[in-house]
């Protein structure tokens, strides 16, 4: 069965729900690098959340989330685009040990830096349009708590979210209440109506356990979860993974560098070699090649989102 996100509203309340296996896409982003147990666990939920978020974007672009980390694990980094291609990656401290348990403070937020970052980069940018990154302290013990408050704080949306990961399946279940339009209920029901709904919902939510999401397909516990509600299923999307690297993409990088550094980068060696952290695709510039960076017809110049993205 292919990778899958299940989108649903709930009839007659202003909820929206989705989920979200990934385990080829995961499998991808394994098979090119081996984490740490821990490790592995943040990243997965991460993907899941990503997809999460991505579906539900109203724009043709790409949602960047990072977490920047003051523990052993010094960045997180899951990208999504509007047709659900994932790519990630994490950036481990030298000679860091990690034990299976370690939790997210430990990992990311040791003496209280840690970063939660979301950019949201439209591809077909208006003249002067930039794209949008919100930066907010780690607020949480968990990437689900971390995304939750940061969605109701910089959204002004209430979301639940419930995750789980391992070495072979990613999957994670969002629950968002829905706000006013025009200071009218969408499912014309009363506040209090409304809150019990949401309360409801939640409290379902909450009676996920990680092991069962780990061994459960998001079918089952959809209907394990919502059997008594009346809800309307959408058609399924297929998240993938993909990474965008590229030579000309690598060669914009080797350029914002300027030639001095790279006259002094190859001054030690007969070539430059780099590796995409996403996909491991290796690529080499010698010097004609590198001379080639700064003529006329050089490729544009395009500037990364991230530190990480070739």
């Amino acid at each position: 069965m292919k990778d899958t996100l299940q989108k649903f509203m709930v009839e007659n309340a202003p909820v929206r729900g989705e989920l979200v296996e990934l385990t080829d896409t995961w499998r991808h982003v394994l098979a090119r690098r081996a984490y740490p147990k821990a490790v592995q666990t943040l990243l997965g939920e991460m993907m899941s959340a990503a997809a999460l978020l991505s579906a539900n974007l109203k724009f043709n672009g790409m949602i960047i989330m990072q977490i920047h980390g003051d523990g052993p694990v010094k960045l997180l980094v899951v990208e999504c685009d509007s047709d659900l291609r994932l790519r990630a990656t994490a950036k481990i401290g030298e000679d860091a040990v990690i034990s299976d348990d370690a939790a997210l403070t430990q990992l990311v937020n040791a003496n209280g830096q840690g970063r939660f970052v979301i950019t949201l980069d439209p591809q077909d940018k208006l003249p002067g349009q930039q794209a949008y990154q919100g930066i907010v302290p780690l607020d949480g013990d968990n990437v689900a708590s971390v995304i939750e408050n940061y969605m109701l704080r910089s959204e002004q949306l209430d979301t639940r979210l419930w995750l789980a990961a391992d070495d072979k399946v990613s999957r994670g279940v969002l629950l968002q209440k829905l706000p006013n339009v025009g200071g009218k209920d969408i499912a014309n029901i009363s506040p209090e109506e409304e809150l019990d709904t949401w309360n409801r919902l939640a409290m379902l939510g909450n009676t996920l356990r990680t092991e069962e999401m780990l061994s459960t397909d998001i079918d089952t516990l959809m209907h394990r979860l919502f059997w008594e509600e009346t809800i309307r299923v959408f058609e399924p999307q297929q998240p993938q993974f993909h990474c965008s690297c590229s030579r000309e993409k690598v060669g914009n990088m080797l350029k914002m560098l300027g030639e001095e550094e790279i006259a002094e980068a190859l001054s030690a060696q007969d070539k430059l070699a780099i590796d995409c952290d996403f996909c491991g695709q290796h690529y080499e510039f010698d010097a004609v090649d590198c001379a080639q960076l700064f003529t006329a017809d050089s490729p544009a110049d395009v500037v990364p989102q991230t530190d990480t993205r070739h």
